[in-house]
């Protein structure tokens, strides 16, 4: 794990533990939380290494509803946690399987801490919502979060921070693996969404998952989804197969099948 200054007062924690990074930004009274990780232990120690940056209180955004992004929100309370409604409502409906499925698969790999880890995680939903946008004053300086449009899943959200030009993308945007078409992901608007993360004209977009990016990163992989969601049309449309299309797919067979098939069966 290891602190990343992207600029002043701007902070990205990265993790080995899936890759994940989070963030931090720090204005002039309070300070702003980019998700809280993976378990209570995740979110104790980012927690702690935040109290080395800063004591100043803090807000915590969640960018969407899955489990490596919010589990870990318990050690932050008392705090404002802001999301996008249906962010709360897919915790609400999904948490508990998604906490079973990842503390198998912790289990399955001779990972039993992280297992417990995940099953004694308490779910803590958001109080603030982000239906479109939202200002946060952190003193002298406002960061912007965003709901630019449906892509990794239908309720992504982004925080801004425009006088620092960064973004922290979230999962609409990964470095080091492609990005992760789940059965929640909008592949066909995904690009589109990716075009308003570049319109906001950020010097440094933060992944959910990787290292920091550029804008020309984020343009070439939504090149790579569009042409992902070319071939999703085309198996939907029977006028290519799951494997024609998997041959023609800028991503891994594995990266891509589950969302053909979930085309071809559309």
């Amino acid at each position: 794990m290891k602190w990343i200054e992207l600029a002043d007062g701007v902070f990205a924690r990265r993790y080995v533990e899936l890759d994940q990074t989070l963030g931090l930004v720090v204005g002039g009274q309070r300070c702003l939380v980019v998700d809280t990780g993976t378990d209570e232990v995740h979110g104790a120690e980012f927690a702690d290494a935040i109290r080395e940056i800063t004591a100043l209180p803090w807000t915590v955004v969640i960018t969407h509803a899955h489990w490596d992004h919010f589990l870990g929100t318990r050690p932050f309370l008392p705090a404002p946690v802001w999301a996008h409604p249906r962010c709360g409502a897919t915790m609400t409906a999904d948490a508990h399987e998604q906490v079973a499925s990842w503390a198998g698969k912790y289990a399955d790999a001779g990972k039993p801490e992280l297992a417990e880890r995940l099953r004694r995680a308490e779910l803590v939903l958001p109080d603030h919502e982000v239906a479109d946008r939202a200002e946060v004053d952190l003193g002298g300086r406002t960061v912007v979060l965003a709901h630019l449009g449906r892509g990794h899943t239908d309720h992504d959200v982004v925080a801004h921070v425009p006088d620092a030009a960064v973004v922290f993308a979230g999962d609409l945007v990964e470095q080091g693996a492609p990005p992760s078409i789940g059965s929640d992901a909008h592949p066909l608007e995904w690009p589109a969404t990716l075009d308003a993360v570049v319109d906001l004209g950020a010097r440094t977009v933060v992944p959910g998952h990787g290292g920091p990016v550029d804008a020309g990163f984020v343009r070439g992989q939504r090149a790579e989804l569009a042409v992902v969601a070319g071939l999703l049309d085309g198996v939907r449309s029977g006028t290519l197969t799951v494997e024609d299309a998997l041959a023609r797919s800028p991503y891994p067979a594995a990266a891509t099948r589950p969302a053909l098939e979930r085309a071809r069966v559309a």
